[in-house]
Order: C-alpha cells, then structure tokens, then sequence
C-alpha cells in the first residue's frame, strides 16, 4: 500500500510538468530568406520532438501509476478475503461456544440469585438471561448465511442450485495468492482499452476474485489458462497529453478512494483482530477456540458447585 502512496506523489509531480518541450520555434528571420527558412523548419521538427519527448515521459509515468494501482488493489483485496473469510469462519465455528458461555452465565447469576434472594442479583441475573434471549437480527433468522451486504456466497449457492463450498481457510494458500496476483495483474479492467473489453476484464475478474475468496487453486489455474487462451489484449495507443493528465487524476481518485476502503477494513473490528496475527490468521482462530473452551470449562465447574 505505501508503493502505490509513493505512485500518487509520482502521479502529482509529473502533472505539474508542461507537455512542451524546449524547442519552441523561434522568430521569423527575413521573409523569403532561404536559410531562414530553413531555420524555422529546423526549429519547428525539434518542438515536435520535445513535445513527443514530454508525452512519451507522460505516457511512462502513466504506466507506472497503473501498475502502482493495481498493486495496492490487489493488497486491498487480499486483505478484504481475509476479513470476510475471517468473520464468517468466526461466527461458525465460535459462535456456539459464545453462546454456550452466555447460557452458563445466565444460570450462574439465576443460582446465585435463587440462593441469595438478593435484588441486585436478581437484576443481574435477569439481565443475564436476556443476553442469551435476544430479539433476533435478519442474519440469524437466515442461520448465519447474511451479512450486512447481503447474502453471503453459500447462502447464492444455495438459492442457485450450486454445492455450498464455505472458505477452508480464513488466508487462501500461498499458491492461491500467487496464482491471483499474476492474474489481477494480467487481466485488470484498469488495462482495457475499450468498454467492452473492460466489460470482459469485470467479468473475468468477478470470476477470480471469487475463487480466491475460496482458495480453490484448480480454479484459479483453470481461469489462468482460460484467460491465455482467450483474445489478446489490444495494444494500449499512445494517447494524447491532455488525456494522459486526465488519467492521472482519474488514477489519484482511484487511489484516494482504495485507501479509504482499506482504512475502514484496518479499523474494523475484525480487521484490527487481523493485526494481532498478521503472519496466521487460521492460527488467531484456534487460540481463540482455546481459551474459549478453557473460560467453558470454568464456567461449568462454578455451576456444578453452586448447584452442589
């Protein structure tokens, strides 16, 4: 992500750069004057040669920031997997153990309120009972398989007829992300020239993201020899200055409104559990279930005595 930062700052100072070159046509000598002419024709081929000069630097520059753009896209949405991949394996896997420990702290606080006679203990324990009850939400009338932004890929599969195939892992392979950054770079919609090969790169790349988010690697070769198979990207044209500076502001928003989404994922409660094992992810997942089951276990054996 701090490559395509540093691509942005390249992007603004190459924008303030003029597209003239040096060579700029100098005053007519004397009319009719043969050398004079001369002259101005000389004059005016090396304008034409700095200005082609300018737009060529522009035009890398360009490039450059692409590639920049791409990379940091490819970051965000590795990370994004992990995230989604991450809160779906956690709610399955540890929610009915969260839900267990409510139900023994619920009873817990109703045996103590029931030896007690307490008040406070009884507010306590009735204020324990309705965490384990509470109004259900959409997504657990749906059994976990919807999420703030809809449905999740098991519950589509589901309603389409496909096999349900949840992530088997919160990080897909190594393999997995090798193989999907070498196709995000080779098929990014960012590279076409024209809409409807963007349509087809949109396409493609919703097909890849997906079987990314699954770490399913046969897919993703299958995709990688479907892609070298298909039509070969057009050549990009060299473009003109002026919309070669477009595209660079078009590349610095881009760029602006990726970061903001990676923000929100780092700042995000499972994006910020993320960061306490960057290196394992699956790993966080089993430590959790560990000490889950160990508070369990405690829980169970304060109820045994109360109730002894």
């Amino acid at each position: 992500m701090a490559g395509a930062a540093e691509a942005g700052r390249d992007e603004d100072r190459v924008a303030t750069a003029p597209p003239g070159g040096d060579g700029a046509v100098p005053p007519g000598g004397s009319a009719g004057g043969g050398d004079a002419a001369g002259e101005r024709d000389t004059a005016g081929e090396r304008g034409a040669e700095g200005e082609d000069a300018a737009t060529s630097r522009l035009a890398q520059a360009v490039l450059a920031a692409e590639q920049a753009l791409i990379e940091f896209e490819i970051a965000v949405e590795t990370f994004r997997v992990e995230v989604d991949n991450f809160s779906r394996l956690h709610h399955q896997r540890l929610g009915p153990m969260y839900a267990r420990l409510d139900e023994l702290q619920a009873r817990i606080a109703e045996a103590i309120a029931a030896r007690s006679g307490d008040p406070e203990d009884v507010r306590r324990a009735q204020e324990a009972r309705a965490m384990v009850q509470p109004m259900p939400r959409v997504e657990e009338l749906f059994d976990g398989w919807m999420g703030p932004e809809g449905l999740f890929p098991e519950a589509q599969a589901m309603l389409t007829d496909q096999p349900v195939r949840p992530p088997r892992k919160v990080r897909p392979s190594d393999e997995a992300r090798r193989i999907y950054r070498e196709l995000v770079r080779k098929a990014h919609p960012d590279l076409a020239s024209d809409e409807t090969e963007r349509t087809r790169r949109d396409e493609f790349i919703a097909r890849v993201n997906a079987a990314y988010a699954l770490g399913d690697e046969a897919e993703l070769q299958k995709l990688t020899e479907e892609w070298e198979a298909g039509p070969a990207p057009q050549e990009r044209r060299l473009s003109r200055a002026e919309e070669l500076y477009a595209r660079l502001e078009w590349l610095a928003e881009r760029k602006e409104m990726l970061a903001a989404v990676a923000t929100e994922l780092e700042e995000s409660a499972i994006g910020s559990m993320l960061r306490l094992a960057p290196d394992d992810p699956d790993a966080l997942l089993a430590e959790i279930a560990e000490k889950l089951e160990a508070e369990l276990a405690q829980r169970e054996a304060e109820l045994a005595a109360l109730a002894g």
